[in-house]
């Protein structure tokens, strides 16, 4: 999504993303985890993922007490999740691009349901790597700026400051690109300024964009986020669907 898309993707769905507040929570938990074991430390200054990850969970209102106890439970020896990494490219309707990251304990209980929602609203799941090509990973925090509150200069200069690679000024919104390696230390920088995020996340970034003309695609392109965005095991689902 472009930064414009996803401000207004942001705002569209603030709503139901408060309704769904725990599910959010039990996603963003899984993503602790997961950084925690892979990267061998609960210590955010060693581990860069872990990092990404807290900056992504304070993005979403996840309280520091819940993100405490995740990392506590990942440090523990008894602690027996075991969740994958998996990675499913396709295309929707009219050729869109889709990627979705998953964490899962079952590959078999996953991809069929993926592949389900792909078929179902008039898509098709690909090889690995069919689409990945177009796209770039980058860290990507939006500040909201809707109110016209924040000077561009300032919040530009604070960003470069603390190590962004990219600024970039949008409609009611600033975003803030990094390394993807680099996201976590740049947004606790930026909070440390007094900087609120909107989203805080290492993404894939589409280089080029399909927009969709017919009724029938659009249902389809809503209905297919939609479904993947509410699968449990499913993280993130990015795209190259022009909303704007």
């Amino acid at each position: 999504m472009s930064g414009h898309s996803k401000w207004h993707n942001i705002q569209k769905t603030k709503g139901a993303a408060d309704a769904k507040r725990s599910a959010i929570f039990t996603k963003v938990a899984k993503e602790i985890i997961v950084a925690v074991k892979t990267g061998g430390s609960g210590d955010p200054n060693n581990n860069s993922r872990l990092a990404t990850v807290i900056a992504k969970a304070k993005s979403v209102n996840m309280p520091n007490d819940n993100i405490k106890r995740t990392i506590e439970k990942a440090l523990g020896a008894n602690n027996t999740d075991n969740y994958e990494n998996v990675v499913y490219e396709g295309y929707g309707p009219c050729g869109v691009a889709v990627i979705v990251e998953a964490l899962t304990d079952n590959r078999q209980r996953t991809a069929p349901e993926v592949r389900h929602y792909f078929d179902k609203y008039g898509g098709n799941l690909g090889a690995t790597g069919c689409v990945s090509w177009s796209f770039d990973r980058k860290g990507v925090i939006i500040i909201d700026n809707e109110d016209g509150d924040l000077d561009e200069d300032t919040v530009m200069m604070d960003a470069l400051d603390c190590g962004a690679a990219d600024f970039v000024p949008e409609e009611g919104c600033f975003t803030v690109y990094t390394e993807p390696d680099e996201c976590g230390k740049v947004a606790t920088a930026l909070e440390e300024k007094g900087y609120v995020f909107a989203s805080a996340q290492v993404e894939m970034v589409p280089q080029n964009y399909v927009k969709l003309t017919n009724d029938g695609d659009i249902k389809n392109m809503e209905k297919l986020i939609d479904m993947l965005e509410d699968n449990d095991d499913v993280q993130n689902v990015y795209h190259n669907w022009d909303q704007d």
